[in-house]
Parts: C-alpha cells; sequence; structure tokens
C-alpha cells in the first residue's frame, strides 16, 4: 500500500508544479503583451483661467455718402471757367465755375467803353454747397446752360459712414454695442459709433438698416464692404483650445481626454460655455489649470487610452 501511496503524491507534486510554469509563464505574456501595446502619439496643453471669450456675429457694411449735393447754375449764360476734375476734394464755399451771361459776352466791353463809371462785368461764380468729394461733373467750359442746370455732383462727407443690415432679431445688440469696429479689407480697423437706426426693416429680409460713423477714415471709396463685429456674450473662467473637446455624433456629450499619467489618458465629460474659434469655455468643474489635456491625436481615443507624449 505504500508504493502507490508514494506515486499518487509524486504525480500530484509534478500537476502542481506544471500548473505553476503555466500561470508564470502567462503572467509574464500578459505583462509582454501590456509593453507591447501601441501608444498613440499625442500632444498636450493646460487648461487657462486668463483668456478673455467673446461670442460675436460678423455683418457686412458698406461705405455711402447718405447726401450728395447738386451744383446749380445760377444764370443763364456760358461756362467760362471750370476749378474742379472729378474725384478732387472740394470744400464748402469753394469757387468751382465761372459763368459769364448771354447779354455780357453779346455786349463785351461796349459799355464800359460808353460810361467808364458803369461797371458791368455779367460774370459770376458758382461755389460748392458742401464740403466733399467731386462725384460727377456734367459740362464743362464753353457749354451754355440755363439757369439751375445741375453743373456737378459733390459727395457730402459729413454724410459719409457705413450701412449695414442688421436683422432684427439683433437690434439690442446693436443699441447696447454703441462703439464697434469697423474691419477694412486693406487690414485698417476704424472705430465706429452707431450715428442712426434707421425706422423701418426691410420686408423681405426683416433687416433693419444701421449707420455707424467712423473716425479718421481718410479717403475711403463709396460702396466698399467692411465688416462689424457684433458681441453677443463676454465670458471668462476655464477654457480649453477648441481642438481638445469632443462630442458625439449627436453633439449632446462632450469630453476632453486629460493625462493621469505620462502614458495614460482618460475621458473627462465636460458642459460647454462659450466658444469662439480658437477656443471653449469650460463650465463644469472637473478641470483645473494644471491639469494636462490632449489637444491632438485625440480624436477616436478611448477611455484609460495608452498615449506617448510628443515634444
Amino acid at each position: 500500500m505504500k508504493m502507490p501511496t508514494i506515486s499518487f503524491i509524486l504525480l500530484l507534486s509534478l500537476l502542481i508544479f506544471a500548473s505553476g510554469c503555466n500561470s508564470n509563464q502567462s503572467d509574464s505574456h500578459a505583462a509582454e503583451e501590456q509593453q507591447a501595446a501601441p501608444k498613440t502619439p499625442v500632444t498636450i496643453a493646460y487648461p487657462s483661467d486668463t483668456a478673455q471669450l467673446s461670442n460675436q456675429i460678423t455683418l457686412n457694411a458698406t461705405a455711402t455718402y447718405l447726401l450728395k449735393s447738386d451744383v446749380k447754375a445760377n444764370t443763364m449764360g456760358y461756362i467760362t471757367r471750370m476749378n474742379i476734375k472729378l474725384a478732387d476734394r472740394v470744400n464748402r464755399g469753394q469757387v468751382l465755375f465761372g459763368l459769364q451771361t448771354k447779354e455780357a459776352r453779346a455786349l463785351g466791353t461796349t459799355i464800359s467803353k460808353l460810361d467808364s463809371s458803369f461797371r458791368f462785368s455779367g460774370f459770376t461764380t458758382v461755389v460748392s454747397p458742401a464740403s466733399g468729394y467731386v462725384e460727377m461733373v456734367n459740362h464743362q467750359v464753353g457749354d451754355y446752360v440755363q439757369d439751375g442746370d445741375i453743373l456737378a455732383t459733390i459727395t457730402d462727407a459729413s454724410s459719409f459712414g457705413f450701412v449695414m443690415d442688421v436683422p432684427y432679431e439683433y437690434n439690442q445688440l446693436v443699441i447696447r454695442n454703441g462703439q464697434l469696429t469697423v474691419n477694412l479689407p486693406d487690414g485698417r480697423n476704424l472705430v465706429g459709433q452707431v450715428a442712426k437706426i434707421m425706422p423701418a426693416v426691410s420686408p423681405e429680409s426683416q433687416t433693419q438698416k444701421v449707420l455707424v460713423k467712423v473716425q479718421d477714415g481718410g479717403n475711403i471709396p463709396e460702396n466698399l464692404i467692411a465688416t462689424i463685429q457684433l458681441t453677443k456674450q463676454k465670458a471668462s473662467g476655464i477654457s480649453v483650445p477648441k481642438t481638445a473637446v469632443l462630442t458625439d455624433e449627436a453633439q449632446s456629450t462632450f469630453w476632453v481626454m486629460k493625462l493621469i499619467n505620462d502614458t495614460t489618458a482618460v475621458e473627462i465629460d465636460i458642459r460647454k460655455g462659450i466658444e469662439t474659434d480658437e477656443r471653449v469655455q469650460v463650465l463644469s468643474e472637473n478641470l483645473t489649470v494644471n491639469d494636462r489635456i490632449i489637444i491632438s491625436g485625440n480624436y477616436g481615443l478611448s477611455d484609460t487610452a495608452s498615449v506617448i507624449i510628443q515634444k
């Protein structure tokens, strides 16, 4: 009876030893697989609590002279002098044209010869009714004109401004903003002020015309299209780069990938606030300025993903 018992014990010991070896090998393989798991290259950034965010809408505005003054002949006669050319800058009261009546031209110097004390010339001048630019010249030297004929058209510089069509839903934004920045196509930014809101809306588009006056605009051509931004909201607090924010297909849930160590990233759900072209305000309180968040390489990462930080 002793021999079978000893054989059984030996057999049992061999089985236990083999099982232990297999277990060690499995653990070793698991460790190797974990070490060999691919790591996604990522770049990181830190949330900021100093960035000032604003939600804005951009509208087009057209350079316009609201008033244009006609330079009219003040008598019947011939144009003998013209002191302007198209696009010239003129001032109010500046002499633009010289006229000679038909009678004066016919008589010439006859009256003066008959009586030198009688000062008759038959000449008159026409002055500019406003300060601005010469937009149109309708006659030239030698033309015969009637009293009241339009000799030229002057754009009234005092009526210059940018007119933008504002959807009526943004009417209060215009009133609240007051001072605006007019962005010109050449890169210049002019300080503008809401000067007038027209008391009517377009029946088709339901937009309202708003006149914005600018300071020190220089010689801005009429019909130039600029852009003006209206600020809807302003906010501060924690914000992250826009590329850090991920969402689902329905865009109902938002999250960022945060590093918990140098090689592991986890999902952190957030609530979005104001969003700009570059940054997103984070309303939830689960991020700090010391957290490392992924801003590239984060798309498609699962929770507790293995990553490697790129410098």
